[in-house]
């Protein structure tokens, strides 16, 4: 949808602001159940700490596996029956699967729970092609900027509301998520558009793409497309990091206990913020989509390679606002990517980069786990806690090497048609 007129230009700025709305709440929902989630595995588990460590272990891998399966079916559904089904499918299925999480009664059901939050989290995928839509090319950086914004005030906003609802009872905060998921779901219903016109969808379900390898075959038809897929895949491999050991760091290297972790994730969250919804527009408008994803990129790999050689915790706090313009990257790659493709094949594109996401959500705990395990070992042949912060700051140089080389804005998008003719 590029309509200049004014009634054009309210619709998209109505649509915009239910997606944001959309991502706030949905990222609100998962943040609510961060903090409790763990203590309420650790109950069904007899409260033995380190049999819950393994089942907290085991429920982030199926979600992230279920996630690589299936967001490249939730985004060729969108491109073949519109965005506003999928989007209001998603915010009924993940408000009826927080309700089933508060009443499981065993941790098998739990697990089964999360398993289909897996599913049914189709949001992110489809509001990302639902952006492209309503989106002209040259302001899109600004509107995934402010999705970005949206995760920021999510997982701040979040995890506080949950801990203090867990600390009445751990079941609460799902009931709470339930609510507003299911909120979500009403609101869209009646304020939502369908952003994908008929004429633009595919003309079929295409199960070919509908896989996570049919889906890399997918991005491989469009040569910068699928270098900009790696710096993707790169980039949230190297973010895997702060989930993967920045508590245990934290810990281990500063002395840092549950409540100065809780205030260096909330400066992490307002930093993004301040970058996504205040800075992308303005720097993508004066420099441009390919400089502020490389410059984006190359000031995380600096504020990552400051936190690991960081021995006191002063200094990992000034690598925070460093790597905070990290966040220029990530809707700067998104905007490079929409432009490639054409309307019929943006949801099947998105799919393909969250099924990336959640394989790098797969194999990062391991990467950066296990590292730091092994160079804080009286074995190692050297003592360095912050070795996986800087394996980071390398990945994401890496990144800087390719979005130099595929980083492109292109000439007007390529119909799938034309691309699969090839």
């Amino acid at each position: 949808m590029t309509d200049s007129t004014p009634a054009g230009g309210a619709r998209r700025s109505a649509a915009l602001a239910f997606i944001f709305v959309t991502i706030l709440i949905d990222v609100l929902s998962f943040g609510l159940i961060i903090p409790v989630l763990p203590h309420l595995i650790e109950q069904f588990a007899g409260g033995d700490t380190a049999h819950a460590a393994y089942w907290v272990a085991a429920f982030g891998f199926l979600f992230a596996a279920i996630q690589f399966v299936t967001s490249p079916i939730q985004g060729a559904l969108s491109d073949r029956f519109g965005r506003r089904p999928v989007i209001l499918i998603s915010c009924l299925g993940l408000g009826l699967d927080f309700v089933f999480m508060a009443l499981a009664p065993s941790l098998a059901w739990l697990l089964v729970g999360r398993i289909i939050s897996g599913i049914t989290s189709a949001s992110f995928t489809t509001a990302n092609a639902y952006v492209a839509d309503v989106t002209p090319a040259d302001k899109r950086a600004k509107s995934y900027g402010l999705l970005g914004a949206a995760f920021g005030v999510g997982f701040i906003v979040g995890p506080l509301i949950g801990g203090q609802l867990g600390e009445i009872d751990l079941r609460l905060p799902f009931w709470f998520a339930a609510g507003l998921a299911l909120v979500n779901f009403c609101y869209g219903w009646f304020v939502l558009p369908e952003s994908l016109p008929k004429e633009k969808r595919s003309a079929r379900f295409d199960w070919s793409h509908a896989n996570p390898l049919g889906s890399l075959v997918l991005l491989k038809r469009y040569p910068q497309v699928f270098g900009l897929a790696a710096v993707v895949f790169i980039a949230n491999l190297a973010h895997y990091v702060y989930p993967s050991v920045f508590v245990l760091f934290a810990d281990y290297q500063y002395q840092w206990g549950p409540r100065e972790v809780s205030y260096v994730l909330a400066i992490v969250g307002v930093l993004n913020v301040i970058v996504q919804a205040g800075l992308v527009g303005r720097i993508v408008h004066a420099i441009g989509e390919r400089r502020a994803l490389i410059i984006g990129l190359c000031f995380g790999a600096v504020g990552f390679a400051i936190y690991g050689f960081a021995n006191v915790g002063w200094v990992f706090l000034i690598g925070l606002p460093i790597s905070a313009i990290w966040g220029l990257a990530a809707p700067s790659t998104q905007a490079l990517i929409t432009r490639q493709v054409g309307a019929d094949v943006q949801g099947r594109i998105q799919g393909a980069l969250m099924s990336l996401v959640s394989l790098a959500g797969i194999i990062g705990p391991a990467v950066f786990a296990g590292s730091f395990g092994y160079f804080i070992d009286d074995r190692a042949p050297v003592h360095l806690p912050g070795a996986p912060f800087l394996i980071a700051s390398v990945l994401l140089c890496v990144a800087v090497g390719i979005a130099w080389r595929y980083a492109r804005v292109p000439g007007p998008a390529t119909p799938v048609v034309a691309a699969e003719a090839g």
